[in-house]
């Protein structure tokens, strides 16, 4: 899930804006890396739930769970929406200009809330692990917390870098000399 939804789906994030390509070519990217995203989390999701049920352990118990429920079918929401929007059939020019500032918000919040999911997940995870006699100050521990603080850096980047001045958007429209 870690490399899917938020590696991935960062670089998909990254891509459409920071990339000097075509129009369509950075929308083909973008549209692809989500999908390879959301399929990665779907299976994380399902290992998590396979996981669980082999070792007697109840499903959906935790903050952690229930946020991730959420944020994969949010996720799955906006990459169906913008895929018939922006895409296949593709929306009017009105409602995909209507749309494209509530998609960047929504896709910018999806992507915040799967990066604090990660950070609580990794939380969780050193407390199951510390109750079961892992040193507080232990190596594990410690590699625990720099992978968390590590995919929190990498989640500000992400929302940093699309935040910023991007290239200057060129169409390829003609224009007079």
């Amino acid at each position: 899930m870690l490399i899917g939804l938020i590696i991935i789906g960062g670089e998909a994030i990254m891509s459409y804006k920071g990339l000097n390509l075509r129009k369509e070519v950075k929308k083909v990217i973008h549209l692809v890396l989500h999908a390879i995203a959301l399929i990665l989390g779907i299976i994380g999701i399902y290992a998590a739930f396979k996981y669980h049920n082999e070792s007697a352990i109840v499903n959906l118990y935790s903050l952690h769970s229930w946020l991730g429920i959420a944020v994969i079918s949010l996720y799955g929401i906006q990459w169906l929406y913008g895929f018939v929007i922006f895409f296949y059939p593709g929306g009017s020019t009105g409602l995909r200009s209507e749309s494209l500032p509530w998609h960047v918000l929504f896709g910018l919040f999806v992507y915040i809330l799967a990066v604090a999911n990660a950070a609580i997940g990794f939380l969780e995870k050193l407390t199951f692990l510390e109750n079961s006699g892992l040193a507080k100050y232990g190596s594990e521990a410690l590699l625990v917390n720099f992978t968390a603080v590590i995919t929190i850096l990498y989640g500000a980047f992400v929302i940093f870098s699309v935040a910023s001045q991007g290239p200057a958007e060129d169409d390829y429209s003609y224009s007079a000399i």
